[in-house]
């Protein structure tokens, strides 16, 4: 169970901290452009890149990405291992701070954005909710011009190649998104072993998540002929025929990019 709040003690508990280059690249370039419009309105808008790992490449990469649609964007590392901080801190610069911290999010203001990639695997399933809300409590509040702060949770393979992800506001889940290297891909389904920790355990018959995978993969295989085209034509394809029975919230140039994003209350959990 992730710990209780101390004056001296973040609220969590130490991942493995495994991390590479360009390992969130799919995630990061989504959130800048799904959330763009709140990023560039903003008069200081901030963003938390929760439990970042053993080097601080994410936090880097997230900064210069962010930048690329609000230009005045800054980001805070944050991480509950005192030493990953410490050994962060050369990379520190205008706009980018690292801090000693957990679920409790130790910045003055309330964030705009709160990244946690690979945070939650390491939990059981029933703590999921609490941090959720935890976090989503964090962010800034919507406003009558803006949906507010975003918090965005998933998992993604040691090179990034396959991602899913949750994306949250201050009321709770929205979105949930597939996204691929299409040229890696075999059948939609591989997708389901980068599931997050509130939807993993549920892929299998009778839950919502496992009848998706289910559609996509036969979305997939009717969609064979559009392959001497390439893949990326096979998956629009197939992303199309699904939005007959699911409520995909994106189109196609996202689904260009080996993405596709469907509500929230679609597929979570029964039960």
């Amino acid at each position: 169970m992730p710990s209780r709040a101390t004056a001296t003690r973040p609220v969590g508990t130490v991942t493995r901290g495994t991390t590479n280059p360009n390992r969130l690249r799919r995630m990061d370039r989504w959130i800048a452009a799904a959330h763009s419009a709140e990023l560039r309105r903003a008069a200081d808008p901030v963003a938390v890149d929760l439990g970042y790992g053993a080097a601080p490449w994410t936090a880097v990469e997230l900064l210069h990405r962010l930048r690329t649609v609000a230009p005045h964007a800054r980001v805070v590392g944050v991480e509950i291992d005192p030493a990953r901080v410490a050994a962060a801190q050369p990379y520190a610069r205008a706009g980018l701070d690292f801090r000693h911290g957990g679920f409790e999010v130790p910045v003055s203001a309330p964030p705009l954005l709160i990244r946690a990639a690979n945070v939650l695997r390491q939990y059981d399933e029933g703590e999921v909710a609490a941090v959720w809300r935890r976090l989503c409590a964090r962010l800034a509040p919507a406003s009558e011009h803006s949906r507010g702060g975003l918090l965005v949770e998933g998992t993604c393979d040691e090179i990034g190649r396959r991602h899913v992800w949750v994306a949250l506001g201050p009321e709770g889940p929205r979105t949930v998104t597939f996204a691929t290297r299409l040229g890696s891909l075999d059948r939609p389904s591989d997708l389901a072993e980068r599931l997050p920790k509130a939807l993993i355990h549920r892929n299998v018959p009778g839950e919502p998540v496992h009848a998706f995978l289910r559609d996509f993969d036969r979305a997939w295989a009717a969609a064979a002929p559009y392959a001497s085209y390439g893949a990326r034509q096979r998956w629009m394809r197939a992303v199309r025929d699904l939005t007959a029975d699911w409520p995909v919230t994106d189109g196609p140039v996202r689904w260009r990019q080996g993405e596709v994003t469907v509500r929230w209350e679609a597929l979570a959990p029964r039960g």
